[in-house]
């Protein structure tokens, strides 16, 4: 018995390893292929500091979501997903030495843009370059000097996306009666800005508008009085600008500070969605005209959306960003569900093969279904413009439930006609 138990002892570390690797094998049958393989890499970078953090935060959750529930069906191509991520400081120029760290040094497989015009713009040299597929997340109107044919935007602006983008207000504007006259336009100097501030020409002119007030005021301005008096001054029937979140923070103050006396008052306001923003202005949204992806008064309409924004807002309340995710969340998400969708249809990572793929088809998202037209824009319109109002605090449960945005565009989603004037209904 002790020679049977000293042989037991002397075969152990034999016996042990022996094990462990069966025990090895065994977990990675359990797992799966898609853990066995190599992961599928997928790199961006994304705005975690700087102006358009609040969203870039919001964007990161939602596409993790996104790589766990791919991650629990499987992975994609029998390999587990894996998201490879940096902040871009909402800087543009930090962007081209991301994507170059993502493809020399991390070896990513495929490559999507952070959020925003400013940071979507300096990438595209970059991914041209390299013949990379590019799925863009609401980069205005990027692909309409590149011209490339590997771009997609996850943007639901339409063909024309400057003019998708700005037509709810301008729709809103033609409805009014007697019919408007004039409109004075203003904007921060910024990519962004110019892009919509193109096309609210475009549609000023195509309405007969004559504009009397036309510039734009520097990224660093803190005090927007001065500007919303130039305009006041000019006496416009209609206020349009095109502003980055903390403008239009500045600007909404500012038109209520001077008691701006127009029509309407509003325009592609990136910001008002942002429920930072809403709670933090509240009644001064009262009248304001602004735009939106998604609102609660829609909601029957919309359930892929609904029922994505469960999910996302069980997660967004632990880790402390947007609890509701209107905005941006569902089509973060839906981007990565585009590429999802491609590369289960295609069956591999050729670039070139997802682009001719994602060209014909029609994919099924949280955000809805939609196809790509030629430019790789959205080829209907999904942008919502809403009148604020009702608002009567600060409160977060203002925004919860319907009733505080009045749908003013597109037809399918609109709820009522614009109040006018603007500076009756902000009170």
């Amino acid at each position: 018995m002790v020679a049977s138990w000293k042989n037991c002892r002397l075969r152990t570390p034999r016996a042990v390893t022996w094990i462990a690797s069966a025990l090895t094998a065994l977990a990675l049958v359990a797992i799966g292929p898609a853990m066995a393989q190599a992961p599928l890499k997928i790199g961006f970078g994304m705005s975690l500091t700087g102006p358009l953090a609040a969203m870039g935060k919001a964007s990161v959750i939602s596409m993790q979501i996104w790589a766990e529930d791919v991650n629990a069906r499987g992975g994609l191509l029998g390999r587990k997903v894996e998201l490879v991520y940096y902040d871009d400081q909402t800087n543009p120029a930090t962007v081209p030495g991301i994507y170059s760290k993502l493809l020399d040094v991390d070896r990513v497989d495929l490559v999507v843009s952070g959020y925003g015009t400013a940071v979507v713009a300096p990438a595209m040299p970059f991914v041209m370059q390299r013949n990379l597929l590019f799925v863009s997340l609401f980069g205005l109107n990027v692909n309409e000097k590149f011209g490339y044919d590997r771009y997609f935007s996850m943007m639901p602006a339409g063909p024309e996306p400057a003019m998708g983008w700005t037509a709810g207000y301008f729709d809103a504007a033609a409805s009014l009666t007697p019919k408007p006259q004039t409109i004075a336009l203003a904007g921060a100097d910024a990519e962004y800005p110019h892009n919509a501030l193109e096309a609210a020409r475009a549609h000023a002119k195509r309405l007969g508008l004559r504009i009397v007030y036309d510039k734009t005021y520097p990224m660093s301005t803190s005090d927007y009085a001065p500007v919303l008096r130039s305009m006041a001054a000019s006496n416009p029937d209609l206020v349009f600008v095109a502003t980055y979140p903390n403008d239009t923070v500045g600007m909404i103050r500012a038109a209520n500070e001077v008691g701006l006396k127009a029509r309407m008052f509003g325009g592609a306001m990136v910001g008002t969605q942002y429920l930072s923003i809403k709670t933090q202005l509240g009644p001064l949204l009262n009248g304001v005209v602004s735009l939106e992806t998604f609102v609660p008064e829609i909601s029957a309409k919309l359930p892929t959306i609904d029922a994505f924004l469960k999910k996302y807002q069980a997660r967004a309340a632990k880790e402390g960003v947007d609890p509701l995710g209107y905005y941006l969340p569902p089509f973060a998400y839906a981007e990565m569900q585009v590429l999802e969708q491609a590369v289960r249809a295609v069956g591999n990572l050729d670039q070139g093969k997802l682009a001719e793929y994602m060209h014909k088809a029609t994919f099924d998202t949280v955000a809805g279904q939609f196809s790509f037209g030629k430019n790789g824009e959205w080829m209907k319109n999904h942008i919502l413009y809403v009148q604020y109002g009702g608002i009567t605090s600060n409160d977060l449960q203002e925004w919860v439930k319907p009733g505080r945005h009045t749908v003013l565009y597109p037809p399918e989603y609109k709820i009522g006609p614009v109040r006018t004037p603007f500076e009756t209904n902000r009170k």
